[in-house]
């Protein structure tokens, strides 16, 4: 797949940079700078962290006695 690198729009190649999408190992060190040094943000959370998460729990299974097809509770 051919792109540009998203640091200095070089044309890169997803078969020949082992770098990719970056040109080339500068160019993802800086990217990741960006990102430890907050250029780079998410605008919004992913998940709502103002309501706990609560485990969901599991429908109780029935099954299926093979030698008499009976369900069983």
């Amino acid at each position: 797949m051919k792109w540009q690198c998203p640091i200095c729009r070089k044309p890169t190649d997803s078969e020949s940079s082992p770098d990719f999408p970056f040109c080339s190992e500068r160019c993802r060190l800086t990217d990741l700078g960006n990102w430890a040094s907050e250029k780079y943000k998410i605008s919004e959370p992913v998940i709502d962290e103002s309501t706990p998460e609560e485990p969901q729990q599991k429908a109780p299974q029935k099954y299926v006695r093979k030698d008499t097809n009976e369900r069983q509770d």
